[in-house]
């Protein structure tokens, strides 16, 4: 009874939620206004070979999800938005936040990479044109390198919006802090995926139906997008 109660209480919240940020992105904004954030579209984080076996973490959803953010992004550029590719340093020691180092240090949070190749660095399937910005990060959230922000407010973009991978990593981490940044979000739900374990997606399924919208932003598909942007 009581989880039921609970469960209504969140979808009046997502109602009400839905109905004013409809209000809010009227009339549309413009294109110029806002950016399309791609964050670690990598080989490390999407390609069948940096698949992680022995942990069962697979990227099926991922590469699945990929062919429609290209489409997307290829429409988006044609309408005259900017963006904007996030990838990450080599996911080692030498290269990442201290903070990270030391969590790694408790053998069940421990992840670096093996690669001595850079092959996991590089984007998958997408190729960043002469007119899109690229950020680096060597943390979750890409508002710690002072480039991305700086570059935000140099081509006064208001409005985020946001695709990639992970949902329930480093784009909630990216979300919370462009969001704290003061940075209006547009979430596209459809083209965010996670690893193929099941307990994350549940997680990033949680997200998608009620912490972003209720907290961060408009969360829509993203054959919606043109109808709130011009």
């Amino acid at each position: 009874m009581l989880s039921e109660i609970i469960f209504e209480g969140y979808a009046r919240q997502l109602l009400y939620t839905s109905n004013n940020m409809s209000k809010i992105m009227n009339p549309k904004i413009k294109i110029k206004e806002t950016a399309l954030l791609v964050v670690d579209v990598t080989n490390g984080c999407c390609h069948l070979n940096c698949e992680i076996k022995k942990w069962n973490v697979t990227f099926n959803k991922i590469r699945k999800m990929v062919p429609n953010l290209k489409s997307f992004i290829s429409q988006y550029r044609k309408s005259g938005g900017q963006v904007i590719f996030v990838n990450c340093t080599p996911w080692k020691e030498e290269f990442l936040a201290k903070n990270i180092v030391e969590l790694y240090k408790d053998p069940k949070c421990k992840y670096y990479s093996t690669d001595k190749t850079g092959f996991s660095e590089k984007f998958f399937e997408l190729e960043p044109q002469k007119n899109d910005f690229i950020v680096t990060k060597n943390t979750y959230d890409a508002f710690t390198n002072p480039k991305l922000d700086k570059f935000l407010k140099k081509k006064k973009i208001k409005y985020i919006t946001v695709a990639g991978v992970f949902g329930d990593g480093c784009v909630e981490s990216t979300i919370q802090g462009g969001f704290s940044a003061g940075y209006n979000f547009i979430i596209l739900k459809d083209l965010i995926e996670t690893t193929d374990v099941e307990i994350r997606q549940i997680l990033q399924r949680l997200l998608k139906e009620y912490t972003w919208p209720i907290m961060f932003g408009m969360t829509i598909n993203s054959k919606s997008f043109f109808d709130f942007v011009k």
